[in-house]
Formats: structure tokens, C-alpha cells, sequence
């Protein structure tokens, strides 16, 4: 196309939302007005799908699940007066909470205020926390977060290093859902002991954000926790940013929650509007299914131009690939859906990654996220003629956005006035109900995830396979090979597993002698040390 033709493409395609100052371009998708018309019906049922989905209809039979994020911000939308007073009780108790920690009302025995917050917890319960921890924290917090989201021992240890002279003033989130999922309780019982390693009382440095009832639940209040705030079965972790999972966090470090969850609900009306051209997330699973067919051919690439968004692309991540990689369709036909999303920040990666993205494998498209501020206060001059950097950063991005599409790369370019709580709302929101959408389109259900509990299945026979060779070894007496071991636990279709097992005990001297050589696995024989 030539550039006036663009030019008129981009009038055409344009969203602007002046509430919320969002601008969301579509016109670099090199879709036409026939394929647009020819989903025309799809985008029907599914704009018919949501309004069900957010009325309380049932998303997942075998779980007896409603989907509700939605709730959160509008608690005049929820399906019962039950429901819509718990979402208002728990945002009041987190705002209450709150003023007493930052008011020292309630403070740790040996320290006249909390300084830190130590967050443990895994998928949802830390990437949401952690995009909007790193876009809207204040440079100086009134409580500095830290994130546990991994079983690594070395992690572990780095973060409780850090926290060395300061576990004392320490306030730490333990968030899991049902209580015993595996990452989250390490990470809980590792830090107990590191409290009671400085004789600190756990109990009064701790909160517990979790159902109901749950292990947790019942932990921590027999325990006697600080307080326990709570995860609903409605909310799903991918989708739970505006539930206490990630508002308490953000609370306590001097993020205005309230603007997020209007930020939010401001762009759910927008997105309410069943015709694609007024609706933003219409606009964007249109244009996720133009660019893969339907079937998540092409990657989502995702570059957001401000250095305080990094973390977006990785949030994005979950979001999309947990809720939309399925195998099967909703018919239980075999589909193998799903788009990859991967991505860092602009313009860094135009000296990392972009040049493959012009001229190698076209398997992507890249999405744009501009941040018109370009900082508080006047930025100086770094060039003749008044340019400053904020000047090259969107001049770098007008640039790739424009080199890629000459070299048939397409793009999406979602525009921002600035990052701030209402903003970030605004965005999550928007990619929520973008990704409903499109899993309606392509008739999939966004709000399971069958694959993620298979490996947590897997690994638990991996775990009651470790306690059964070490049985075994410990009984023995004398060394044994590894099809002897399989042998005796009843698993000779483990043998590489059995393997995999005892070299990580033997590396970790942990209570495996190993015999032979190191190269050649088959000949190795182990023993109880």
C-alpha cells in the first residue's frame, strides 16, 4: 500500500478510547473488510459467550466453576448479593490492613515497623504481582517487595540473603490457592525456618492469602497469622491481579489500588460493546486469529517501549498460552490450540532479536505497546534541534513498526498516555477479556488447564519413585546397578528416571554413593552412604 493509502487504513481501523486516553491500531494487520465479515458470526456467539461467562454461567462443568474476574472491579455486576459483599468486604479489609501496617498499628516484636515484604507464591500468585510491582512501585516504598516464585534452592537462599538484617521487619505473603501446592508451601516451610533460625516468630510476621478452609487456611489460623484475606474458586490465578493476590501486595507498597480497579472496569465497559470496530479486545482477537489462521500459526511478540512495562510481556505469557494452549476443543475434538507469546522491551531489542524479526522466519507478529509520557518533568536536550531520548525512543519504535511492515511483518500498536495504576488496570483488563473472546472463537475453554495439573501429577510419582529407591538402597547392603534397583521398586520402565533421580542425590550428597563411570550410566552402581 502506498502511504496515503496507510495513512487512510490507519483512520479506518483506529480505537480511541478518551476516557481512559487509549488508542489501539489494528491497521498494520493486513486483514481485509471480507475476512472481518466472514467472522462476523463468531464474534456474534462469542460476544453472546461472554455476556454468559460474566452473568455467573458455569465455565468449567467438571469443576462446577463460575468465572468472575470480572466481578472484582464491579461488584454490581456479580451473580449474588453473597458474592458481590465479599468482594466488597475483602477490598475494605485490605485497604484497613493496610493503614495499620504503614501506621506501625501493626508491627513486627522486634522492630517498630515492617520495611519489607517477602511474597511466596507461584504462576498467577506471582506474575501479576510482580508486572505491576515493577510498573507502579513508588522509588521509594513504603514497603520494598521481594518474590519467592520458584522451588530453587539457590533462589531461595538469595532472596532470604538479602532479607538477612531485615527478617525482623519483614512481613511475608504466603498466597496458594488450596495451600498445597508444592512451589509455594517449599517456599513457606524454607522460610519458617529461616525465622526460626533468628528466633523470630513466624506467626507474627505472617498473612495468608488463600480459599477458604484451606490447608493453609486452617494453618494459619491455628498458627494464630496476622490475618488471612481470601482467594476465590471463581477466580482463576491468570485472572487474579485484582483480587487480594495482587492488590494487598500492591497496597502495601504505596500503589493506588482503587484507581487500578477503575482503570479496569473502565475498560470492561469498553469492551462490553458487542460490535468489533468499538471494541478494543474485539479488535485484538481479530486480529490474533487473522494472524494464525485461526490456530496460533504465528507467534505473539510483545515489546512494550518503557522500561517499567518489562515484565508485561512475561505476565502476558501465562495469560494467554495457559489459557489458550488446549489440545481439545470444547466438542472434545483434538485441536492442539495455543499461541506462543514472547518478548522483552523496545528498544532493546533492536539490538538483540528484531533483525531475525525483519528478515528471518515471518512465524509472529509483533505487538507494540507506546507510552506517550515520556517521563515527569522536562527531559534535556541530547541532540541539535531539541531531540531528547524520549524523542529516539518513539522515533525507534515509528521506525521498527515501519521496517517490519515493509518486509510483510504485521503489527498491532496499543497506545497508553502514561504508566500509572489506572493504566495497568486498563491493560490487564483489556488482554482478559481479549483472550475470552478469541478462546470463544476458536471454541476452546480459556479457563482450565488440564496440561499444568499433568505435570504436577508426574511430578509427584517422580517424588514417591525418589522414596522408594532410597528404600531400597538403604535395605541393600551393597552396591546395586540401576536395572537391579528398578528391579526391586517394580519400575523397569523408570530406568532414566531411577538415573535422573540418584544423580541429583549423589550431587547433592545426599546420602547416594556412586560407582563407575560417569559417561556411561548403564555401568554405574549405587549405594547408601
Amino acid at each position: 500500500m502506498d502511504a496515503a493509502t496507510l495513512w487512510q487504513r490507519y483512520q479506518d481501523w483506529l480505537y480511541y478510547n478518551e476516557g481512559l486516553g487509549f488508542y489501539l491500531d489494528v491497521s498494520r494487520m493486513r486483514f481485509d473488510r471480507a475476512f472481518v465479515e466472514a467472522l462476523q458470526p463468531k464474534f456474534e456467539q462469542a460476544f453472546q459467550d461472554m455476556a454468559a461467562l460474566e452473568g455467573g454461567a458455569i465455565a468449567n462443568p467438571d469443576e462446577d466453576r463460575m468465572v468472575g474476574h470480572y466481578w472484582l472491579r464491579d461488584p454490581d455486576l456479580a451473580p449474588t448479593p453473597e458474592i458481590k459483599q465479599d468482594i466488597i468486604q475483602t477490598l475494605e479489609q485490605i485497604e484497613t490492613f493496610t493503614k495499620k501496617i504503614h501506621t506501625a498499628a501493626i508491627h513486627p516484636p522486634q522492630a517498630p515497623r515492617f520495611t519489607d515484604i517477602l511474597s511466596i507464591g507461584i504462576g498467577g500468585s506471582a506474575l501479576g504481582p510482580q508486572f505491576v510491582a515493577e510498573a507502579l512501585a513508588p522509588s521509594f516504598p513504603p514497603l520494598a517487595i521481594h518474590f519467592i516464585d520458584n522451588t530453587d534452592p539457590a533462589g531461595i537462599d538469595r532472596i532470604l540473603t538479602r532479607l538477612r538484617n531485615r527478617l525482623a521487619s519483614t512481613l511475608v505473603l504466603v498466597i496458594s490457592k488450596s495451600g498445597g501446592t508444592p512451589e509455594p508451601r517449599n517456599g513457606m516451610v524454607e522460610v519458617k525456618k529461616a525465622y526460626a533460625g533468628h528466633n523470630l516468630d513466624f506467626a507474627r510476621h505472617a498473612i495468608a492469602i488463600t480459599s477458604a478452609d484451606s490447608k493453609l487456611d486452617k494453618l494459619a489460623k491455628s498458627e494464630g497469622w496476622l490475618a488471612t484475606f481470601p482467594m476465590y474458586d471463581w477466580v482463576g490465578g491468570r485472572t487474579s491481579e485484582m483480587s487480594a493476590v495482587g492488590l494487598l501486595p500492591a497496597a502495601l507498597q504505596g500503589i493506588d489500588i482503587r484507581a487500578m480497579l477503575a482503570g479496569a472496569k473502565e475498560m470492561d465497559a469498553a469492551t462490553w460493546v458487542p460490535k468489533i470496530k468499538e471494541n478494543p479486545a474485539a479488535l485484538l482477537a481479530l486480529s490474533w486469529y487473522f494472524a494464525g489462521n485461526g490456530r496460533g500459526e504465528k507467534d505473539m511478540v510483545v515489546l512494550p517501549y518503557k522500561d517499567s512495562l518489562l515484565l508485561f510481556s512475561r505476565y502476558l505469557q501465562q495469560l494467554v498460552m495457559e489459557s489458550l494452549g488446549k489440545e481439545k476443543d470444547l466438542n472434545g475434538n483434538i485441536v492442539h490450540q495455543g499461541i506462543a507469546v514472547y518478548g522483552n522491551k523496545g528498544s532493546t531489542d533492536q539490538h538483540a532479536y528484531v533483525q531475525q524479526l525483519r528478515e528471518g522466519v515471518p512465524n509472529f507478529f509483533m505487538t507494540f505497546i507506546e507510552v506517550l509520557e515520556d517521563r515527569q518533568g522536562t527531559s534535556p536536550e541530547v541532540e541539535s534541534g531539541g531531540i531528547t531520548s524520549g524523542d529516539y525512543l518513539s522515533g525507534l519504535l515509528q521506525g521498527t513498526r515501519q521496517a517490519l511492515y515493509e518486509n510483510q511483518r504485521d503489527s498491532i500498536t496499543v497506545t497508553i498516555p502514561q504508566v500509572n495504576p489506572r493504566t495497568v488496570g486498563a491493560l490487564i483488563a483489556l488482554y482478559e477479556r481479549a483472550v475470552g473472546l478469541y478462546g470463544f472463537l476458536i471454541n476452546v475453554n480459556a479457563y482450565h488447564q488440564p496440561g499444568v495439573e499433568a505435570g504436577k501429577k508426574a511430578a509427584a510419582a517422580v517424588l514417591e519413585l525418589q522414596r522408594q529407591v532410597l528404600q531400597v538402597l538403604q535395605e541393600a547392603g551393597t552396591p546395586l546397578s540401576l536395572d537391579q534397583i528398578a528391579e526391586k521398586v517394580g519400575a523397569n520402565d523408570q530406568i532414566e528416571a531411577i538415573y535422573k533421580i540418584l544423580r541429583h542425590l549423589y550431587a547433592n550428597q545426599r546420602g547416594v554413593t556412586l560407582h563407575g563411570d560417569l559417561g556411561e550410566p548403564s555401568s554405574l552402581t549405587f549405594s547408601a552412604t
